[in-house]
């Protein structure tokens, strides 16, 4: 695992230049081009925010935050702006030595760097939604803080868990192309399994589901996030919670790393 991260650090400057030419390239002969990244989940945020904070539960809008006193669509907002990451990446990601099958053939490119280039590539998004969720955020009134610098930790633990799944992912898609679909379920099962439109408090009268629920670890970072902006506590705080997303990440990083290094040797036959 050492030597992969170690590996990666010494390609960064290759990785930063595939990563700004994928993005390029990923709207190229589009009128609207990179317009089209950031339009769909604007629009996302902006149906969920319409349908849940007025018309299902226009009446009940604490029972969606749970006591957490913020405006709805500021606490969605800061819900769906790393799942929305989570999504875009780990998709990406899976995908990403199919999409890059030309490189991947090439006896003397460093294939592992493939899928970090897809994931740096949604980060460029990601950045943009976290500028947009801080400026609705000092739109409605709330002053520069400092617990707001744990976003910047809660993304990095975004960005390293993606990438632990997508080693493996990545791997094993190029021999079982049906991978994409079995992703795409999960990821629409986790949009609403993970405490997204509605708070994880609401199930405090059924201590079994909260706490299967809160071993999802994508739950520590969108709960993470929303911390960082209404809650005046650090991620050190929950002790338990954080020792237990980072071992999750790195029995993932390891055992994604192993079966990345024994499939690679055929990943060329294949492809």
């Amino acid at each position: 695992m050492r030597n992969s991260l170690v590996g990666l650090w010494w390609s960064r400057q290759l990785i930063w230049k595939l990563a700004k030419n994928d993005l390029k390239n990923r709207f190229a002969g589009s009128y609207l081009g990179r317009v089209w990244a950031f339009a769909q989940p604007v629009v996302t945020v902006l149906l969920y925010w319409f349908v849940f904070g007025h018309i299902m539960m226009a009446d009940k809008k604490e029972l969606l935050t749970a006591g957490v006193e913020a405006p709805y669509v500021l606490w969605l907002t800061a819900g769906l702006v790393p799942w929305f990451y989570f999504s875009e990446a780990v998709s990406n990601g899976t995908t990403s030595l199919l999409e890059y099958s030309y490189l991947v053939k090439k006896v003397v490119f460093q294939i592992r760097i493939i899928p970090v280039v897809k994931l740096i590539a949604a980060s460029f998004t990601h950045m943009f939604f976290v500028v947009f969720m801080l400026l609705l955020y000092f739109v409605y009134g709330y002053k520069p803080d400092i617990y707001l610098l744990q976003l910047m930790y809660f993304s990095f633990c975004l960005f390293m868990f993606v990438l632990a799944l997508s080693y493996t992912t990545c791997a094993i898609a190029v021999f079982f192309r049906d991978l994409m679909q079995i992703v795409n379920i999960f990821l629409q099962v986790g949009m609403w399994a993970t405490p997204i439109l509605w708070n994880i408090a609401m199930l405090d009268g059924e201590p079994v589901l909260q706490g299967i629920i809160k071993c999802n670890p994508v739950f520590y970072i969108v709960n993470g996030y929303r911390n960082a902006m209404f809650a005046d506590t650090w991620f050190w705080q929950d002790g338990y919670m954080t020792v237990y997303f980072w071992g999750v990440t790195a029995v993932l990083f390891g055992v994604g790393t192993l079966i990345f290094r024994r499939l690679k040797v055929h990943f060329a036959d294949v492809l």
